[in-house]
């Protein structure tokens, strides 16, 4: 005897074995054994077998007309023997009853399950909208395999078109456009992304890098809200006697910093180190500042930015050469002789702007063996050739002050790298740090941050500073009270030098400002008073903007070195070996992994075969095609002393300095750099990241 009975929501055939009360040990066709309880038995029959039989029931129950089925039925409950009859006839058989069964289970929009073997059918209004809703979703089935076999051909469907980064970057999974996109991905064996590019609805690898950073950190574009004038200062400002200078990349526009040198009678030095001063014009809670806020700072990418400020005020404010530019200056008197700092002074002025120097004429004429030979025609030489060894004595003193906080000094050997794009053509320049330019700017920026630290502290006037311990986790921070930059090697640290790229400088030149005009007073009229929760929340949302502004850097810096290798064919390239298998390549700032490399000291040179290169994943795939040896003529593995010592620690903070450090700690190093090398007053061009 033969059973058709239901076990864990399904139907299923076996042949009895035994029976003990109201239960059965059924063989079923497979050759599992399992025992049925007798209330769960809906049909016994003898023939056909329990495999035959369901498969006759399978076939027939398809052919059932569902629309008929359920006009047969009972508005009350009823037993499908019941509706067997009415459907088939009096004498309905097994195989009949049970295909009917499979055929009602298997509709629920016309009929309910309302016991074992006992069902009612869907009320008319219910059944109708079940069925046009099925119609939908047949529809919309449809339609996702329109949209998907449409991306298989590489063809963009309408419907996509719009949304491209709306599936990719924040997708709704439930939308048939979504679902079309990631069916066609998984038939293709590739990306979303690449499904995307292959249809033209992203125009490129670089448009879907810069596209995907945009529609996270700038969803409304990145245009400015139209403004009236550019504020001018509130106050008088005096004309300062100097003739200032700044030096800068090529492509800088946002010129922070100037400096100015002048001989006094006593033999001492009185350098000035002079500031955009946007702080004079925009005003806590204004139009600008509720901008500037918003943003934190100006986006920097090889080839392009998204400045802080809108360039009306930026060209109000930037220290633009040939003719006097508001200015917060500080003012240093140092011995000429020992180079110590004798007194300090800070100034709100009109700073007349003589010159703006720029690296790429500057840098192979402006070398230390220059200045000690006294060569070279250049404007500003002779104020040059002053700051080179106050530069250096400042260097000197604060290598001092990290020893004292168990630090090796700082190794300035090496290289960081400018990038230069022009149309989809990229150039890659290497720069030595500590060049005599380079030192100069780094030194008088930390100068003029320590110092402005130190004035805020003075006052009683709170600010934002970047502090650093020489160990332990989360070395460097941001706080509102003044404590070691151990990194540095100085007391304090307050970001001053960059008020027209980061929203922190801003603030801080707003209560520098106070304590110029104020004094001891400063702290009751200063905009932020002492433990104003907005200056917390700055703090906090600088971190955040900082950090995701600084990883969409390093990924286009990584975007432009792939694309550099491609467009100079490289087959094969030299590399610098980090750890493991981490290498860095000698003519571009990238690193790959080299699977299979083996063990290798740090420095050792490496011949690598370029395998392929993907410019949306940003991977690289190559292999060791040669050893040749230590320190084989690298300009990268000069620097490995520096990048190896775990005492010091990154301090990812400056503005320009961001991508290196973040390329830098995803490298394994435990580079020194700090915010010394590439600060607020660095030389690093608008289009590379300074």
């Amino acid at each position: 005897m033969n059973i058709f009975f239901e076990e864990s929501g399904s139907f299923k055939a076996g042949t009895i074995l035994s029976q003990q009360a109201e239960s059965y040990q059924v063989e079923l066709p497979g050759g599992r054994r399992s025992k049925i309880k007798g209330r769960d038995v809906l049909l016994r029959f003898e023939a056909p077998t329990p495999t035959e039989f369901m498969h006759q029931a399978e076939t027939l129950g398809e052919e059932i007309d569902l629309p008929f089925l359920w006009e047969c039925a009972s508005d009350e409950e009823f037993a499908f023997a019941a509706l067997a009859t009415e459907y088939f006839g009096d004498g309905a058989s097994a195989v009949q009853q049970a295909a009917l069964v499979l055929r009602m289970h298997g509709a629920p929009v016309y009929f309910r399950r309302r016991g074992r073997g006992q069902y009612q059918r869907a009320p008319q209004e219910q059944l109708q909208a079940a069925l046009a809703g099925l119609a939908r979703k047949q529809q919309q089935l449809e339609l996702q395999a329109h949209y998907q076999a449409e991306l298989i051909a590489h063809r963009l469907p309408d419907a996509l078109r719009g949304k491209e980064l709306q599936l990719l970057f924040k997708a709704d999974k439930n939308t048939i456009e979504w679902k079309a996109l990631d069916a066609a991905a998984a038939a293709l064996g590739t990306t979303h992304a690449k499904v995307l590019l292959a249809c033209g609805g992203i125009a490129s690898p670089r448009a879907l890098h810069e596209a995907g950073f945009l529609f996270e950190y700038f969803p409304r574009g990145t245009a400015f809200p139209p403004i009236e004038e550019p504020p001018q200062p509130g106050i008088e400002l005096p004309l300062a006697d100097v003739a200032a200078f700044s030096i800068d990349d090529v492509t800088t526009t946002e010129i922070d910093d100037a400096l100015s040198v002048q001989a006094l009678a006593d033999g001492r030095l009185r350098i000035g180190i002079h500031i955009a001063a946007p702080g004079l014009g925009i005003v806590r809670g204004d139009p600008i500042d509720a901008i500037a806020r918003e943003r934190m700072s100006t986006v920097y990418v090889p080839g392009d930015k998204i400045t802080m400020l809108p360039d009306a005020v930026v060209d109000a404010y930037t220290l633009k050469e040939g003719a006097p530019r508001p200015a917060l200056s500080l003012y240093v008197i140092v011995d000429a002789a020992s180079y110590d700092v004798i007194a300090t002074e800070t100034r709100a002025e009109l700073v007349p702007i003589a010159t703006n120097l720029r690296h790429n004429e500057l840098d192979d004429i402006v070398t230390a063996e220059a200045l000690a030979a006294g060569t070279g025609d250049y404007p500003h030489k002779d104020q040059i050739a002053r700051l080179w060894p106050l530069a250096q004595a400042l260097y000197g003193k604060r290598q001092a002050a990290r020893e004292g906080y168990g630090l090796k000094p700082e190794v300035q050997n090496k290289t960081d790298y400018s990038f230069y794009v022009d149309g989809e053509h990229v150039t890659i320049l290497p720069r030595r740090r500590g060049a005599p330019l380079d030192l100069i700017v780094a030194e008088m920026a930390i100068l003029a941050n320590s110092t402005w630290g130190r004035l805020l502290a003075e006052c009683g006037v709170p600010g934002i500073y970047r502090a650093q311990r020489a160990y332990g986790v989360n070395r460097t921070r941001m706080q509102t009270t003044p404590a070691p930059h151990e990194g540095l090697g100085v007391e304090q640290y307050a970001w001053s030098t960059s008020p027209l790229r980061r929203y922190v400088d801003l603030v801080n030149q707003w209560q520098l400002l106070a304590c110029v005009q104020y004094g001891v007073t400063a702290k009751l009229a200063a905009p932020f008073k002492p433990k104003d929760a907005d200056l917390y929340a700055t703090v906090s949302n600088f971190e955040a903007a900082h950090a995701a502004y600084g990883e969409h850097q390093a990924r286009m810096e990584r975007f432009w070195c792939l694309r550099w290798l491609q467009q100079e064919n490289m087959r094969q390239i030299q590399a610098s070996v980090l750890k493991g298998d981490l290498v860095r390549l000698n003519d571009i700032p990238l690193t790959v992994i080299v699977p299979g490399l083996g063990v290798q000291a740090r420095g050792t040179q490496v011949l690598l075969d370029i395998l392929s290169v993907d410019d949306v994943t940003l991977d690289v795939s190559c292999r060791l095609a040669q050893v040749l040896g230590e320190g084989a003529g690298a300009v990268t593995a000069e620097a490995s002393d520096d990048e190896t010592d775990e005492s010091g620690g990154i301090d990812e903070g400056d503005e320009v300095g961001t991508a290196d450090a973040e390329r830098d700690i995803a490298e394994g190093d435990a580079a020194e750099s700090a915010d010394n090398e590439n600060d607020a007053m660095t030389s690093r061009g608008d289009g590379t990241g300074g």
